[in-house]
């Protein structure tokens, strides 16, 4: 275990060092243009197809991962009873920190006001550069005249298919989700003996896949210098000073979420130190920092859960996978800063009421994000068009979505760690009561 936290050392190192050097061949090429076809060439041949090599091992054993441990989780609780008190516990946790992180996002937004006073001239050239893309995901999120049922009804189709294969094919996880619980419920009513060795033959494929994501973790800290390499190298800061308080306010509001208001939670609901808990968690951030995936985070999320913080397999192997689709506090907060940020550029001004329904439209259409990279753009358009703003104006914001994306993964993986803490501490404390003679 010594070997493990000392490459995640090594993967924080690779992280600095890339997205350093990245911006030092920005500027290079800057100064130099003629290098700048070198430097695709680089990108493209050798950086990043190291790192997509990393990603897709991640990928790779998502969807038997989700599966088995969900499936076996659900099976290993047996008691519907016990199920409702872990599901429902979760569930309460995941709509807080949604909720709360969602309010953070517009409080910081109407006192700041980045968008204010917006050049016209940068308004301008960043709706010529990024028009062609905002139309292509506004077209994608199928934007009708009832946006708001569109919405709803859109995680009901995905959590509901016709054709699960076809769902999972799509790396579309709610379906997933359903059938694993589904199964799990199933074979919990099943007899003692016969659910035992389902669970086991769950458990075994889980653990293979918890040994593919340790191979990948070897790969880690080379992979992520890559990733963050290409990142940074691509957009340097020139854009970056144009958003740069639109930016910060973001990036302020994922830090408030991460050191406020996850300590406050565990401290309060889990009883547990809060630093020691984040501490050991470096490793789950710094992987979900640089896949910008959920997702693909999600192996490294229950092999660290599991092992560095105590959560019980039955746990971990419930809240995490059903969090990684359904709870997006990062993502909430990111959707209701750009709406208040677009508007604040257009002019635009919402009043209290559609701020209201700015932060129930986020929180709702949160849940139903792919949880990859660029997963929640489709359906931030959506929620745009139902308080009139225009959709196509996340144009001027998709030139920096790259790095926000970074970092609101971060807020949803945590988010669904320290939900599993409080979760596992609830039951524990529960198990005790009931087991201490009256």
């Amino acid at each position: 275990m010594q070997a493990v936290r000392a490459n995640h050392w090594f993967i924080l190192a690779g992280l600095v060092t890339g997205a350093a050097c990245g911006a030092v061949a920005h500027r290079v090429v800057e100064r130099v243009p003629e290098w700048q076809p070198k430097l695709d060439a680089i990108n493209n041949s050798l950086l990043n197809p190291i790192g997509q090599i990393f990603l897709r091992l991640l990928f790779l054993v998502v969807v038997p991962l989700v599966f088995a441990s969900l499936a076996a989780g659900v099976a290993r609780l047996g008691d519907p009873g016990r199920l409702g008190r872990v599901a429902g516990r979760a569930l309460v946790l995941f709509a807080l920190t949604s909720t709360t992180a969602t309010m953070i996002g517009l409080f910081a937004m109407n006192i700041f006001q980045p968008g204010a006073g917006f050049d016209p001239l940068i308004r301008a050239e960043l709706l010529e550069s990024f028009g062609a893309e905002a139309v292509r995901i506004e077209q994608s999120g199928s934007l009708g005249g009832d946006g708001g049922l569109n919405v709803v009804m859109r995680v009901v189709d995905v959590a509901l298919p016709r054709n699960i294969l076809g769902a999972i094919v799509q790396m579309q996880m709610l379906p997933l989700i359903a059938f694993s619980l589904l199964l799990g419920i199933a074979l919990g009513f099943q007899p003692s003996e016969r659910r035992l060795r389902a669970v086991e033959f769950l458990d075994i494929i889980g653990d293979a896949m918890v040994f593919i994501v340790s191979l990948a973790m070897r790969l880690a800290p080379i992979a992520v210098f890559c990733l963050i390499f290409v990142v940074i190298a691509r957009f340097g800061g020139a854009l970056l000073w144009k958003l740069a308080l639109y930016m910060m306010v973001v990036l302020a509001c994922y830090l408030i979420v991460i050191l406020l208001l996850y300590p406050l939670l565990l401290t309060v609901l889990a009883r547990r130190n809060p630093w020691h808990t984040l501490r050991a968690c470096i490793p789950v951030m710094v992987t979900a920092f640089s896949t910008s995936s959920s997702n693909a985070t999600l192996p490294t999320t229950m092999q660290f859960s599991q092992r560095e913080l105590g959560i019980r397999r039955e746990v971990s192997g419930f809240v995490l996978p059903l969090g990684a689709t359904i709870n997006m506090n990062g993502t909430a907060l990111f959707e209701g800063c750009a709406v208040l940020f677009i508007a604040q550029v257009f002019g635009i001004n919402l009043p209290i009421a559609d701020q209201i329904l700015v932060l129930v439209l986020c929180v709702i259409s949160s849940v139903g994000v792919a949880g990859v990279p660029g997963g929640s753009l489709p359906l931030l358009m959506v929620v745009m068009a139902q308080v009139g703003v225009p959709p196509t104006g996340l144009a001027i914001v998709l030139g920096v979505d790259r790095l926000l994306d970074m970092g609101r993964t971060v807020v949803n993986v945590m988010g669904d760690v320290v939900a599993a803490v409080c979760v596992e501490e609830s039951l524990r404390r529960s198990d005790e009561a009931s087991a201490t003679p009256a």
